[in-house]
């Protein structure tokens, strides 16, 4: 079964009476009365990470991952909680000072505060973190509406590039090599947009399991269904390069996951806000398909054919 089969099957009934866990069904809980909104990741070596040769990178990399998921509910992370589980081989003194200095480094950018955590010895990596923030309102999923715009920020598919990197399963030049690798572990978080969420959209989620999936995760409860144009999916000038030079298919890079942007939904008359907002911010901010009624399926067009939805699924956890 996959996560939310898990979910829906043996946990969402005991959530019944906590109102402030949306159900189970969003990437936060929201304490509404208290302003307290919490998120929590783990990332396990293998899964996650392919491994720990990076160590400075990597912890960037999942605190990144984790502050993505309230910046897409329109909400700035203050506090981070940090478990880690390792061997002395991997947690060597080296190491630690490296991970040390990273996280300082992302407090700086992001204006975070590490508030606790814990630690215990594993063969394997592991990292749970806790991410807080404070908020009057949340950018719920489940809200999108009929005829919405779908957009979401930034360019996707350089993380699915550097992971094969990482992984060997490829081979380019080193200049590409470095920007592609550097994309896996350092996402460019649309950061700033958190601020002007509220303003426009109706729906929010961040891209980690690859937009399908995550687009399904985002109307999943609702009477509605999506429908993307495969040539609108933005991309980055590198990974363009990279396509032409090795003659390779754009279509089989867009959907991996792990991109951290914000995928979102809001209505038509919003387009030149956000256009306005996106020139201000300097945010890069793209239409890619709309919301349908839910007597149409979800749909994935290339040059205004269907195309086999199976093909641009993404990653879902199995158990």
């Amino acid at each position: 079964m996959d996560e939310f089969e898990l979910i829906k099957n043996y946990f969402q009934k005991i959530s019944n009476n906590n109102q402030s866990a949306k159900n189970l069904n969003d990437d936060v809980f929201f304490d509404k009365k208290n302003k307290l909104v919490v998120s929590i990741d783990t990332y396990n070596e293998g899964i996650h990470f392919p491994n720990f040769n990076q160590p400075d990178l990597l912890i960037k990399k999942i605190l990144r991952a984790s502050i993505s998921d309230l910046i897409a509910k329109g909400v700035k992370p203050k506090y981070y909680f940090i478990s880690a589980s390792g061997d002395k081989n991997k947690f060597t003194k080296k190491n630690l000072k490296i991970i040390s200095k990273s996280l300082k480094q992302e407090q700086n950018k992001y204006n975070l505060k590490l508030s606790g955590g814990d630690t215990t010895n594993s063969n394997l990596v592991s990292f749970s973190l806790s991410i807080i923030g404070f908020s009057n309102n949340i950018v719920e999923r489940n809200k999108a509406r009929l005829n919405d715009d779908i957009y979401v920020t930034g360019n996707i598919g350089d993380s699915y590039l550097g992971l094969k990197l990482i992984k060997k399963n490829i081979k380019i030049t080193s200049k590409l090599k470095k920007y592609f690798i550097k994309q896996f572990y350092c996402p460019n978080l649309p950061y700033k947009i958190c601020k002007y969420l509220h303003n426009f959209a109706n729906t929010s989620i961040d891209v980690s399991d690859g937009i399908v999936s995550d687009m399904s995760k985002l109307v999943n409860k609702q009477k509605l269904s999506f429908e993307i144009d495969l040539n609108k999916i933005p991309i980055s000038k590198k990974l363009e390069l990279y396509l032409k030079e090795y003659n390779k298919n754009k279509y089989n890079h867009l959907f991996h996951g792990d991109d951290y942007q914000i995928l979102f939904t809001a209505s038509l008359k919003n387009r030149s806000l956000i256009k306005k907002i996106s020139k201000k911010m300097n945010q890069k901010i793209t239409i890619i398909g709309k919301i349908n009624n839910g007597y149409k399926k979800n749909l994935i067009k290339l040059d205004n054919k269907p195309q086999n939805l199976t093909n641009f699924k993404g990653y879902s956890h199995r158990f």
